[in-house]
């Protein structure tokens, strides 16, 4: 018995010690920062940043002044269409990281919707994951073509990723939605306040991801024969009506919270209405440019591009679309859009078909009026009177591309220079500094692959190296 007491002291202690180590982790355990994410929580955040940072920032107002929907005339943007600074590497450098953080968000969530991951049955963010993924590479590969991606978002593991050929990239780019569509077959829509976009509507998703499928397989336009005719196979089931729209409309009005069009409208004041864009809606009497561009004085006052004045506001017209437009949606794609990739599509496969065709031009060119709050009535008088007659043999890709060009201004900027990029003789650009300093075919690479990965970055000249699906020759190793 009194060995079992001296045992007994012995031991207590140490069991004393290790309950109070035990508790006192438990006490100092950070309760309201956790250490893993749910899907449920990354999901909004990269829905907005892909929104507000792939789609509505840096890269659009720069591709509108680019293409001529805009005019840069103020500070940065004024120098953009002077062609000063625009090999820059700090010139994307912010938005170069930004979508990659977006692209290693979506891996995360990916990862964690793997059988084997912490949330195998969260099927509908996954599916989401897989079209956002799709949708940012994308956006980067059509910005600088070739990029890092077999081997980027590995950490510590890669730290210099070898840069990928746009032509490896886009059939992934395709994969991912078809993927997408697959997952997201299986799951039951529901109410997700998480989902900015569609509410947690699975099968709206499903008709997203057909509607991209449609428009990168008809970027492929120069480099595949079979490009028109998988655009009406995937368009087929996309959007049906405007309703479809991927949009992100939850902007607010607060200084944090509204689009980001108007913050730089509201902050900067760098962009007018181009001379371009104006005369090309005011030959055609176009009713839109009501809706488009502000008056000064009375009367409408484009800047012309590349020969303006700098100015900060007050001599040129502003954006009517930008001006009223602080809760704007930011479109990621849209129904008209498709429209018009339909019309395109099936002049390229059956130009001889011409009510098919037509039709779908007539549509599309109805829900931008529709869009923007015009009616369909405006809009069949406008294609009778002023499209159909520039219909002619020869004209009728240049007249397509060129309603697309009016339709998709300006938060679509984006898609009207890949576009251009992809169909330059569709427009005639006035920027007296294309020819003398050169066209931006692409953006130059950013700092921070500069100092990080300059050993495997493409050699490329902005002004004369186009992407490999505006026909330009790929350099990745």
């Amino acid at each position: 018995m009194k060995t079992f007491k001296i045992l007994l002291l012995a031991i207590f202690p140490l069991l004393f010690f290790s309950c109070s180590e035990d508790k006192m982790d438990e006490i100092n355990r950070e309760r309201n920062e956790a250490l893993e994410m749910s899907t449920q929580s990354m999901l909004p955040d990269v829905i907005l940043k892909s929104a507000f940072e792939a789609t509505g920032t840096d890269l659009a107002w720069y591709a509108s002044v680019y293409i001529e929907q805009s005019a840069g005339t103020w500070a940065q943007s004024y120098d953009q269409d002077k062609r000063v600074g625009q090999t820059d590497a700090t010139l994307m450098n912010n938005l170069w990281n930004g979508i990659y953080d977006n692209l290693n968000t979506l891996k995360d969530i990916i990862g964690k919707t793997e059988p084997d991951g912490a949330e195998p049955d969260a099927m509908f963010a996954r599916g989401v994951a897989q079209i956002l993924t799709a949708y940012n590479l994308a956006i980067l590969t059509d910005s600088w073509g070739e990029i890092p991606w077999e081997e980027a978002l590995q950490g510590a593991a890669i730290l210099q990723p070898k840069y990928d050929n746009q032509s490896t990239i886009y059939p992934k780019i395709q994969q991912l939605l078809s993927d997408a569509i697959t997952t997201l077959s299986d799951v039951t829509s529901r109410s997700v306040a998480e989902d900015y976009i569609y509410g947690g509507s699975a099968e709206a998703w499903i008709t997203a991801a057909w509607s991209l499928k449609a428009r990168y397989a008809m970027r492929l336009s120069n480099v595949d024969t079979d490009a028109a005719s998988d655009a009406l196979t995937f368009l087929a089931d996309g959007f049906g009506s405007a309703a479809d729209n991927l949009v992100f409309a939850a902007y607010e009005e607060t200084a944090s919270g509204e689009n980001p069009w108007y913050q730089f409208y509201f902050d900067r004041s760098h962009l007018s209405v181009s001379q371009t864009l104006y005369d090309l809606m005011n030959a055609r009497n176009d009713p839109r440019i009501a809706v488009f561009v502000e008056q000064i004085d009375g009367a409408y006052a484009p800047a012309p591009s590349g020969a303006a004045t700098q100015t900060q506001g007050g001599l040129y017209s502003t954006s009517l679309l930008t001006v009223n437009g602080r809760t704007a949606p930011a479109p990621l794609m849209t129904y008209h859009e498709l429209l018009f990739i339909e019309a395109e599509a099936r002049f390229r496969t059956a130009p001889a078909s011409t009510a098919a065709w037509q039709n779908a031009l007539a549509d599309a060119i109805a829900a931008t009026f529709e869009y923007h709050g015009l009616d369909a009535a405006a809009a069949a008088t406008y294609f009778t009177d002023e499209v159909l007659p520039l219909l002619t043999p020869g004209n009728e890709l240049k007249e397509i591309l060129t309603q697309k060009y009016i339709g998709l201004f300006e938060h679509e900027a984006i898609e009207v220079y890949n576009d251009y990029r992809r169909v330059p003789s569709f427009l005639t650009l006035n920027n007296p500094n294309n020819a003398t300093t050169g066209f931006v075919w692409r953006y130059p690479y950013p700092t921070s692959e500069e100092s990080a990965n300059s050993a495997n970055i493409p050699d490329v000249n902005v002004f004369s190296d186009k992407v490999w699906w505006a026909g330009g020759t790929e350099k990745a190793n």
